[in-house]
């Protein structure tokens, strides 16, 4: 079910009215919002449905075995086998069919010519990724003794939860689960009307309006398209809007979910910071998909050494975290060379900044000129890194980018000035002063109910009238 149609207007109303009056009573609302979110996941294909359920009861069960254990290897040996099953559904649904046809590759390069390994046509479950790490996050926690186990039925709303289940925030139990256990004692009086409405109306608009433009005026028939039949300036826009298209995207929905959730009386954590403004590569991953980046510094990173031991492990953890990130995002080889990208740009930052530190500097330059080509450097670096990303083969990402230094002077229709407003325009808001929009939500809070719904009528009429005819799913749904 896609937050910006009809169907999710209906069922949210639904589930909205439900969520308050059924509040008080504990065990009745845990099973109107589990059913609910079952339901919101089961509208694109009902039998995945069983798929949530298999993985909730993994996870429920392997932090009931993790903290029961009575030996610290017994813990451990529970926490690796809740690893294996859990990782075991992500790997089967989400990388069957690329691991094997890199096999195949890799043995028909090697003078190997035997029966290929069957190849079935694997299903991705939307949001896997997603309510997966939730539930590795979970169960780590218990055997790190940070988190105690929750009941069964706490635990199933905790994963099952229908506005982050699809695409994030990713949402760890020491976040959720004590809204969880308290969620009777939330007032509906006290929602926070304005920040939610900020958040859900200027989903919609980075989404419908921002996103589809973009990616239907430049970034798909560059893209889907051989890059010898585009000009350099073509192609570098298209890098440019992918890289507005993708935030739109992406950040409109956790924008979406983050304002559903207040609705519902429940706070989820910030996912994205202007990213587009960021000095360095280290920077750009604090404020990217802040709830993935630090699930991967938690639970990767830290783990594999993190900045402990010397220059060289440090580097190996960084380039092994960024990769295993890009294979998170998907099964192909571009997604791993996406990552390695911005490992290898990571570990040359930390290089850098421990060269100057040595040498008694601050570990970046200052002032205004240092700044503003730190932000451009690293713009540049990740648009780089976006063309791997959306393109389809390796072979297509390194055509695209031989044609930046080939098609110069080419004929260029693609390159409007509406388009090149746009991509500028959503650039140039990630630039606005950050209580702009406290003060937005502020001014609207004193409005009285007949004006905010006049408000709203209007953001909404101007949303479905620059927004293209239907709705675009969004691109993190397949991850």
């Amino acid at each position: 079910m896609l937050f910006p149609t009809i169907d999710f207007a209906i069922f949210f109303g639904i589930a909205f009215v439900g969520n308050w009056l059924l509040r008080p009573y504990r065990r009745a609302w845990k099973l109107f919002i589990l059913a609910a979110s079952y339901v919101f996941y089961g509208w694109w294909d009902w039998r995945f449905v069983f798929l949530l359920a298999a993985s909730t009861l993994c996870t429920a069960a392997g932090a009931r075995l993790v903290h029961g254990a009575a030996t610290e290897a017994g813990r451990r040996r529970f926490l690796v086998a809740t690893l294996v099953a859990e990782l075991g559904l992500l790997g089967w649904f989400k990388y069957y069919g690329f691991a094997s046809s890199s096999i195949d590759s890799a043995l028909h390069r090697l003078g190997v010519h035997g029966d290929p390994i069957p190849l079935l046509q694997v299903t991705l479950p939307v949001g896997i990724s997603f309510f997966t790490f939730m539930g590795l996050s979970y169960v780590i926690d218990v055997y790190r003794r940070r988190l105690e186990p929750s009941a069964f039925l706490d635990v199933a709303v905790y994963v099952a939860f229908f506005p982050h289940l699809v695409a994030g925030p990713i949402v760890r139990g020491s976040e959720l689960l004590p809204q969880i256990h308290a969620a009777h004692r939330r007032d509906p009086r006290r929602i926070d009307l304005p920040q939610a409405a900020y958040l859900i109306f200027g989903g919609l608009f980075k989404k419908v309006v921002i996103s589809s433009y973009v990616a239907s005026a430049i970034v798909d028939p560059v893209f889907n398209t051989s890059p010898t039949l585009h000009s350099a300036a073509e192609v570098l826009l298209a890098a440019y809007g992918y890289a507005v298209q993708i935030y739109c995207d992406f950040s409109g929905y956790t924008d979406i979910a983050i304002g559903c959730a207040l609705l519902l009386g429940f706070r989820f954590p910030q996912n994205f910071d202007a990213p587009y403004t960021a000095r360095s590569l280290q920077d750009f991953w604090r404020r990217w998909h802040i709830t993935l980046s630090l699930w991967l510094r938690d639970y990767l990173y830290i783990p594999l050494g993190g900045n402990r031991g010397s220059r060289l492990a440090l580097y190996r953890n960084l380039l092994i975290t960024m990769v295993l990130g890009g294979l998170w995002h998907g099964a192909a080889w571009t997604f791993v060379l996406w990552g390695a990208l911005h490992g290898v740009g990571q570990a040359v930052g930390h290089f850098r900044r421990a060269r100057r530190t040595a040498r008694g500097l601050s570990p970046q330059r200052e002032g205004t000129l240092a700044l503003a080509w730190q932000r451009l450097a690293t713009f540049q670096v990740v648009c780089l890194g976006w063309i791997f990303f959306r393109a389809d083969s390796i072979g297509a990402a390194f055509g695209f980018v031989a044609r930046l230094f080939t098609g110069w002077g080419a004929p260029s229709p693609l390159v409007r000035l509406p388009v090149v407003a746009a991509i500028v325009g959503a650039l140039a808001l990630q630039y606005l002063p950050r209580d702009l929009a406290e003060r937005a939500q502020e001014a609207f809070a004193r409005l009285g109910a007949l004006a905010k719904g006049a408000v709203l009528g209007l953001v909404l009429l101007v949303i479905t009238t620059l927004g293209p005819p239907g709705v675009a799913p969004f691109i993190y749904y397949r991850f």
